[in-house]
């Protein structure tokens, strides 16, 4: 009889045995293989972490001991084991989300799914529990390895070890990958120790010979094995990780030897002061097409065959991505200083073509992303022009050093944002909704945001020429549409897509949502209404031929995949303001907030961003029936720009 459906919390799994433990193990994998395949999600990860969340779960009591996963994609099992087990809908509307989800489950607590944060977190949380009289529980943070390549792990150890009468248990998952192999010197100790056959062989030696002597012998050889880390270490030609911080040692542990997981946890959660498991999994355990991908053994797949690991229903078109790794790639071609660079995203921001063509010429620093930025501004400075590709979610992190070590110092380096816009399924915190509002702040940026592949292509031709500015280029994930020709170019770049003699609506399609607004005209003029569709490919800063277009309609809608406040179309509004001109400006874009994971498509709907809905209201607002009203007829015409907007 199936083992799964009977764990309805975690505190089922004190009744079985040994054996029913690594039954349940098997069936976890079925589970995720048969389910996962049907939804598409973060497969190779939760694999990899079946029998240490299972351990994590029979040793710790949570809720109230709160188990924090960094990142949350690695929590699939941690759902199961909690309660939840209907993964018909996983990361759809209505289902279970992808990350840990607070209005999911007691047992859930971080949400955001940015690495590198869980330290903190965790030291956090243990500090309020020890604070208000709770010292009793413990707080678990489980690292991916990854993470630890993350300054803000870091930060936190130092707080941690300066504080060590609290319980708070450390896991470090070392499966030697993140999203695809860790890089770094951090990842290099780890392989040492995970590699080394003196230590392998002298671990093995010693766990047999105090074995043979029962219980006395393995609470001796648990007791040796922390206290002579530091030596092993170094026998094997490695400097102790951890021999500086004042933090308790355990391991390195089989990831996958549940005996030997739950007695180094119970000791763990025993020791009464901060402890560092080291457990070495296997990504994508247990699922040879899993381990057979070199590239991210199913770090994240979309819908697959179960039996084969082959992709079902691929999109036919070409992704965003492969366009802009193409392009570079051409770039690089042709201009020597141009060198890319990435956050632990080589393959999935599109740089792997650049790095096998010039493979000196990338840099991987790991999940860093405000080294990243900091580091790009000294290349520039030394002669370089850095491409620094990151997801668009992710460059929030990275403000500071965009503000004050890029634009301030006037650097010549290129921002490439992967995802930007609403993804879909990855939910609040992987939207890339806030780069536009963000970045847009920083004195002399400049954002393209290109429509179609041959744009992309036009903007990173002109972005790697600006050497005494940030420039920054978006796109959206999924495939590329049809390009989409111009029936005329403007002297300052902005390209005209259609146009009727009547001039009532001025429509400013940003990147991608140049097809909606193309969608709108149509219907505006089948209502009689005429309207301009402009991509100004630049959305920033705002270009004098807006203006003019501007101040000739009576309506202005500008439509951005990113959120409205404080977005390209508030920059527009203050911008003709400042000019004299009051031509009514519509700002349409995502609302701001947190919005939960659904498909991109019901995304949009609900934020209104449909042809039918944005043509209804604008035939309302030409009609003086909706605010902000169309002018009157007549009432528009041309200007004469102030010396600071002409070109």
């Amino acid at each position: 009889m199936p083992i799964l459906p009977s764990i309805t919390g975690p505190r089922d799994l004190d009744r079985l045995s040994p054996e029913q433990l690594a039954e349940l193990a098997a069936e976890i994998r079925t589970f995720l293989v048969e389910n996962v395949a049907r939804t598409g999600g973060h497969l190779g990860p939760n694999l990899g972490v079946v029998e240490l969340t299972i351990a994590l779960h029979r040793v710790f009591s949570s809720p109230e001991d709160p188990i924090i996963f960094d990142t949350g994609h690695q929590s699939y099992v941690h759902k199961l084991l909690t309660g939840r087990q209907d993964f018909s809908q996983l990361r759809s509307r209505g289902g279970l989300a992808g990350y840990p989800q607070r209005s999911e489950s007691a047992h859930d607590v971080v949400e955001s799914s940015h690495a590198s944060s869980s330290l903190s977190w965790a030291d956090g949380v243990s500090r309020a529990l020890t604070a208000t009289g709770r010292g009793d529980r413990h707080v678990v943070a489980v690292v991916g390895d990854g993470a630890l390549t993350g300054g803000m792990t870091w930060e936190a150890l130092n707080n941690i070890s300066d504080d060590n009468d609290r319980n708070l248990v450390i896991v470090v998952n070392d499966n030697g990958r993140s999203y695809a192999p860790t890089i770094g010197g951090m990842s290099r100790y780890l392989n040492r120790v995970r590699t080394a056959a003196a230590y392998r062989d002298l671990h093995r030696k010693s766990d047999r010979v105090f074995r043979a002597f029962g219980p006395f012998g393995r609470a001796l050889f648990r007791g040796v094995r922390g206290g002579t880390h530091g030596f092993l270490s170094r026998f094997t030609n490695n400097v102790a990780l951890y021999s500086n911080l004042d933090i308790k040692y355990l391991g390195p542990v089989d990831g996958h030897d549940l005996p030997a997981l739950l007695e180094t946890l119970q000791l763990a959660k025993d020791f009464g002061a901060p402890v560092i498991v080291h457990v070495i999994t296997e990504k994508g355990r247990g699922y040879q097409p899993a381990l057979d991908d070199e590239a991210d053994q199913f770090h994240s797949v979309g819908r697959i065959d179960p039996k084969t690991g082959g992709a079902l229903g691929k999109s036919s078109g070409r992704s965003w991505t492969s366009v802009f790794a193409d392009a570079l790639v051409d770039v690089g071609g042709r201009d020597e200083k141009v060198i890319a660079m990435t956050a632990a995203m080589l393959r999935p921001t599109g740089l792997a073509p650049f790095a096998e063509r010039y493979p000196h010429r990338v840099y991987d620093v790991g999940i860093a992303e405000q080294h990243a930025v900091a580091s790009s501004a000294g290349l520039a400075f030394g002669g370089l022009h850095p491409v620094v590709a990151i997801y668009a979610t992710f460059m929030n992190r990275a403000f500071d050093q965009v503000l004050m070590d890029v634009a301030l110092h006037k650097a010549g380096v290129t921002f490439v944002l992967d995802r930007a816009g609403v993804t879909g399924p990855d939910g609040p915190s992987h939207h890339g909704i806030w780069d536009l509002a963000m970045l847009q702040l920083v004195p002399g940026i400049r954002i393209a945001a290109p429509r179609d592949a041959a744009r992309l292509q036009e903007v990173l031709d002109e972005a790697v020429a600006v050497d005494d500015a940030p420039t920054v280029i978006r796109y959206p994930k999924g495939s590329v549409p049809d390009d989409i020709p111009a029936v005329e170019r403007l002297a300052d770049g902005v390209d005209v897509l259609s146009r009727d003699e009547t001039e009532d609506v001025l429509l400013v399609g940003i990147g991608p949502f140049t097809e909606l607004a193309l969608d709108v005209a149509a219907r505006l003029r089948a209502q009689g209404i005429g309207a301009t569709v402009i991509d100004p490919r630049w959305a920033i800063p705002v270009q004098p031929s807006i203006l003019e277009l501007a101040a000739r309609h009576r309506l202005v809608i500008t439509l951005e995949d990113g959120i409205r406040v404080g977005g390209v179309g508030t920059r527009v509004r203050q911008v003709l303001r400042e000019a004299g001109i009051d031509t009514a400006v519509d700002e349409l874009g995502v609302p701001d907030e947190f919005i939960a994971h659904a498909s991109r498509e019901q995304v949009l709907q609900d934020a209104g961003l449909t042809a039918a809905k944005i043509a209804q209201d604008v035939v309302a607002q030409v009609l003086g029936k909706r605010v902000p009203m169309a002018r009157q007829t007549g009432e528009t015409g041309a200007i004469e720009l102030p010396i600071h907007h002409r070109s």
